[in-house]
């Protein structure tokens, strides 16, 4: 289990170059069954937000519904949220990141943003590195 930190689904959605072609090489993998990834649910919203302005309200819930067959939600709550706020991060939200893939089990954090992660105590990996060390 993998955790696709909000960064890699929107280089995805908008097609964001040179980002979106590791990106969706990784989530085809996960889609085909290679490997299973969940994702933060506070990612939806931030990814919703982030997203809609450019691709439009239902083309950017279509995705996330799309995205849901393959790709499982974290289940968090209160005790998550404690923890991510124990840890010693300077990005809240990057903290709550670490906290879905605790509650999922993710071995590992996909981010284009890994110096944002040095102090995670799950190791975070860019797209390219997931695909080497996965595939």
């Amino acid at each position: 289990m993998i955790l696709l930190d909000t960064d890699i689904l929107i280089d995805i959605a908008l097609d964001r170059h040179p980002h979106a072609g590791p990106a969706s090489d990784l989530l085809d993998r996960i889609e085909h069954g290679a490997e299973r990834a969940c994702i933060a649910w506070h990612t939806v919203s931030n990814f919703y937000y982030l997203v809609a302005p450019t691709r439009g309200g239902g083309s950017t819930r279509d995705f996330l519904i799309d995205l849901t067959r393959f790709v499982a939600v974290a289940a968090t709550g209160t005790e998550a949220f404690r923890y991510a706020a124990a840890l010693p991060m300077a990005d809240f939200e990057d903290a709550m990141q670490v906290a879905a893939a605790r509650a999922c089990g993710a071995r590992f954090i996909v981010t284009r943003n890994v110096r944002d992660y040095a102090r995670s105590p799950i190791r975070a990996v860019d797209p390219r590195a997931a695909l080497s060390d996965l595939f």
